[in-house]
This record gives C-alpha cells, sequence and structure tokens, in this order.
C-alpha cells in the first residue's frame, strides 16, 4: 500500500516549482503546421489546500467535446504572449480575471494529434472568485486537490499506436470525470517536476 500525500502548503509548491528541474517528454513527430495555444493550469487554495482547476467542455463543440481542459485556447491575432492567451481565454470562459492569477511559469509547448501545439501556462489564484461560465466553451468548472494528483497511483499511462509509431497517452479518474489526453499529460508534468 501506497503512503497518501500530504497537501503541498503554497510556499512549499512555489519553492519546488522554481527549484526543480521540469520533466521534458517528447513530442508527437507532428510534420503538419500547428495551431497555436495556450491553457492556464489555474491552482486556488481550497481549506488550505492546493486544487488544480479544470473545465469540462460542451459536447456541441467542434474540437474536444465534452473532454476536460485547462481554461485556454487559440492564440488570437492582438495576444501579446502565449501567457496573456492563457489569461484572456481564462477570463472570457470561467471569469477568472488576470488581475487575480500570480504567473509563475510555463513549460515547454505540447504537441497534439488534433492540430495544436498547446503551451501550458502555471498561475496561482490570488483570491477566491465567483465563476461565471461561458455555456459555448464551459459545460462545467471543478477542482481536484493536488494531493490526489501527486499520487502516482492515480495517474495511469498506457501505450497507443498511431501510424506505426508508439505514443503515451495519459488517465486520471477523479469522482465521474476521466481526465486524459493533453490535459492528463499536462497534469502529469507537473506532477512529476513537484515531486521530489
Amino acid at each position: 500500500m501506497q503512503k497518501k500525500i500530504k497537501p503541498i502548503p503554497l510556499t512549499e509548491f512555489k519553492l519546488r516549482y522554481n527549484l526543480l528541474q521540469a520533466p521534458l517528454e517528447t513530442n508527437p513527430d507532428i510534420k503538419e503546421t500547428l495551431r497555436q495555444a495556450a491553457v492556464l493550469i489555474a491552482l486556488v487554495q481550497e481549506q488550505g489546500e492546493l486544487h488544480v482547476l479544470l473545465t469540462r467542455r460542451p459536447t456541441h463543440l467542434r474540437t474536444h467535446p465534452g473532454q476536460v481542459s485547462f481554461p485556454g485556447g487559440k492564440v488570437e491575432r492582438g495576444d501579446a504572449s502565449l501567457i496573456e492567451t492563457a489569461l484572456r481565454e481564462a477570463a472570457e470562459e470561467i471569469a477568472l480575471y488576470p488581475g487575480n492569477v500570480e504567473v509563475i511559469g510555463q513549460y515547454p509547448a505540447m504537441k497534439t494529434f488534433t492540430g495544436f501545439e498547446i503551451t501550458p501556462v502555471i498561475g496561482l489564484v490570488k483570491e477566491s472568485f465567483t465563476p461565471q461560465l461561458d455555456p459555448g466553451e464551459v459545460d462545467e468548472l471543478f477542482t481536484v486537490p493536488l494531493s490526489y494528483l501527486l499520487q502516482a497511483e492515480n495517474r495511469q499511462k498506457q501505450i497507443y499506436q498511431r501510424h506505426g509509431i508508439y505514443h503515451p497517452v495519459y488517465f486520471i479518474r477523479y469522482r465521474q470525470h476521466l481526465i486524459w489526453g493533453a490535459t492528463a499529460a499536462m497534469i502529469n508534468r507537473l506532477c512529476s517536476h513537484l515531486i521530489i
């Protein structure tokens, strides 16, 4: 039986994040031109414990319908940076405004088979906020305790073959939610980064 991981206090999270080298996984070898996107991996404090904020996309969307994701989306012409893209999208999708987010870093972009190159931006929510979901983008908003995600047995990896090449695909089950694909891979990278 694996020992349960204790919640990481906010100050320790920042220290670990800044001191440790982020692990890198190879991206799929995708030759086509990819659309640039950015997502916000937002961490909120709930009852003294850090939680990761996630959304579930509506089933009517053309890309990734019904999937669990982070707030985020495609880079728009007016965005000055990928960080600005992630923050703008979080404001539009769930009313988490840029002034309420302390950005602490970002990870290298992750390529997807669905035609995107997604940059994860990591941010801490400074104060509690009242979410307002854009029904065209978000069906549900929920959080998962970081301590749950840090437990290795809660993050599963399976190897799948695509066009003769094997790729890892991550899966995380939390209550009624199945988190998988790029979102689960980003969570896995964050957790691998934080575990000493």
